[in-house]
């Protein structure tokens, strides 16, 4: 691939749960999309979105194709991790969704201590202008299980190191786990050194911008929580963000924030 430009952003745009009140989906919904849309990823991955969230962003940004299948043994239900791109900077050339369990292609399989199915979503794309190829990796991982973390991390640098074909990769997405713990060590191969993956944070040719953070409780930041990550390999980062971006009353339009890297392919 001819060295071009690419942002990549990762999203947690948090699961439609009645129990959030005032801040369920339907009054976050104009404000997940106006973020997506401002930021201007060329890629973008999205963490917890129920299928009629996932609609509701397709509607909302129709210059984003998407790929990604539910976490459920039931098509269409649960959540989502679906992988979207600009269609008029790529095509996409190959996708699945991978279970993160010891049957990675059997459809809602729970691994490991993991309290629900997890998965990964991957797209093979095609630059439209240089011809060349990007595989791109979304994924959200189990948020009580550590032995499903990090197993999971493994199956995930397992499925890169088989499906990129020597093309740049970014995987992203929410880990639920800090720097150094173990499903990071495990993508950024400081477990065994095995791994083509870098974390785009700690690569970056500029000071990383924003909060240290990525969590929220829609009203305020829940500090020392930076959960939400994106590892690159064969690429290089020109820059990385937290982007803490609120409303009008001053809340946040999830309970996460998203993170934006930019790169040079």
């Amino acid at each position: 691939m001819n060295r071009d430009a690419l942002r990549v952003l990762t999203y947690n745009v948090r699961r439609d749960v009645a129990s959030d009140g005032e801040f369920d989906w339907a009054a976050r919904r104009d404000a997940v999309a106006g973020t997506l849309r401002f930021h201007r990823p060329d890629v973008v991955g999205l963490q917890e979105p129920l299928e009629h969230q996932f609609q509701d962003v397709r509607e909302a940004l129709p210059e984003y194709e998407w790929v990604g299948k539910s976490r459920s043994r039931e098509e269409g239900a649960g959540e989502f991790c679906p992988v979207g791109y600009r269609r008029n900077r790529f095509e996409c050339v190959g996708a699945d969704t991978v279970w993160l369990s010891q049957t990675p292609d059997e459809p809602g399989s729970t691994g490991w201590d993991g309290a629900y199915p997890r998965i990964a979503t991957w797209a093979r794309l095609t630059d439209r202008r240089s011809g060349g190829s990007l595989l791109a990796l979304n994924t959200h991982l189990d948020h009580e299980g550590p032995q499903a973390r990090r197993e999971g991390a493994r199956v995930i640098r397992d499925r890169v190191d088989s499906l990129r074909e020597g093309a740049p990769a970014v995987v992203a997405g929410d880990l639920n786990c800090l720097a150094g713990e173990d499903p990071h060590r495990v993508l950024a191969g400081a477990d065994d050194g095995d791994s083509p993956l870098t974390d785009a944070r700690e690569a970056s040719a500029h000071p990383p911008h924003g909060p240290s953070t990525t969590r929220t409780n829609f009203e305020s930041l829940l500090p020392d929580r930076q959960i939400d990550h994106v590892f690159v390999a064969d690429c290089d980062v020109e820059g990385y963000g937290v982007a803490a971006d609120v409303v009008d009353d001053g809340w946040f339009p999830s309970d996460h924030l998203p993170v934006v890297v930019d790169l040079e392919l």
